[in-house]
Parts: C-alpha cells; structure tokens; sequence
C-alpha cells in the first residue's frame, strides 16, 4: 500500500509540474467573462448618465450624480483594467464594492437567482399565462426564436458569483503569461 502511495504522490508532482505553466489560464477566463458585463454596464451608466443618477437618487443613494460617474468608471475602467490583466488586484477592489452595493440595495429582495425557476409552480402559470398572451396576440414564435421566454428575478445570483470572481483575482493576481501585470512584474521585479 506504501509503494502505490508513494507512486501516486510522484505522478502527481510530476502532473503539477507540468500544469503550473498553465494556472494563468483560469485567471485569464475569469477575466474575459467580467469584462463584458461591467464594460456594458459601465458604458450604459454613462450614456444614461441622468436617469441613472435620477435611480441612484430614488434608491436614496447620497450624491447620485457622484455616485453614478464612480460606478460607471469603475465598470468601464475596471472592466479594461481586468480584462487585459493590468493592476489586476487593485480594479478588483472598487468592482468587489460595486458587486456588494448592487447586491445589497438592489438585489437582496428578489433572493438568490436571476432568473425565476420554472419549477416554482407560482412561475410556471406565470410563464404559462405570458405564452398564452404572446401566442395569441403577440408574434411569439419571433419572439421565441432566439431562447425561451423567461421571468427575470433579478436576485443576487450574478452579483455573487462576479464578487466571487474577482475575489479569486484579487488573491491570485492577472495570472501567468496572459497579463500585462505578469509581464511587468517579469520586466520590472521587486526583489533584484
């Protein structure tokens, strides 16, 4: 039993050997998949500066116009920031802070998910209801062309899983190889 430990432990050296050349690979998806939603978020705030600002204010946030342009910029920013793997950890910050604020003041009320589960039995009549409506007096089948026909329940579900995201950025950095932090930290060290 010994030797077949110890033969396992070796061939799993041997694997990590090879695939610590491929670990900044994770850090990488994770930064092309957060990219998008905040660049889009970002880039909406600001082309709807004033009636985010009037929903900022009507939430009671203090100094919406404030508030509104620190949102925007950390999405659009940070977005581009993370994306390209550039002061990684620190636009991970003001994204974590977003990521709580929208789950809190927005989200917290609708639950977990973002979209309604169609095994709610008070969701599926819902949906039911929307198909007979649409079907009868809609152009359903045009509407339905590109996915099914769903009930946003704007939870904090996606919230949740992008401050996960960028908490695992904010501990492990851009990555190896695919960052412009791991080529600057290479170019530049800290320690000579």
């Amino acid at each position: 039993m010994s030797s077949m430990v110890t033969k396992y432990h070796q061939f799993q050296c041997a694997v990590c050997q090879y695939l610590k050349h491929l670990d900044g690979i994770p850090p990488l998806l994770f930064r092309v998949l957060l990219f998008f939603p905040f660049y889009e978020a970002g880039t909406r705030k600001f082309a709807n500066f004033s009636s985010t600002s009037d929903w900022f204010a009507s939430m009671g946030f203090p100094l919406p116009d404030v508030m509104t342009f620190l949102a925007a910029s950390a999405e659009t920013v940070g977005g581009i920031f993370i994306l390209v793997g550039f002061a990684t950890r620190w636009a991970a910050i003001p994204l974590m802070i977003t990521m709580i604020v929208a789950a809190l003041s927005v989200h917290w009320d609708n639950g977990w998910y973002a979209i309604a589960q169609s095994s709610d039995p008070e969701v599926a009549e819902r949906l039911g209801m929307a198909r007979s409506i649409l079907q009868e007096h809609g152009h359903y089948d045009w509407l339905t062309a590109k996915g099914n026909f769903a009930i946003l329940q704007n939870g904090i579900e996606f919230a949740a899983t992008y401050f996960i995201m960028l908490a695992s950025l904010f501990f492990t950095g851009g990555g190896r190889y695919f960052s412009v932090d791991y080529w600057l930290n290479k170019a530049f060290p800290a320690n000579k």
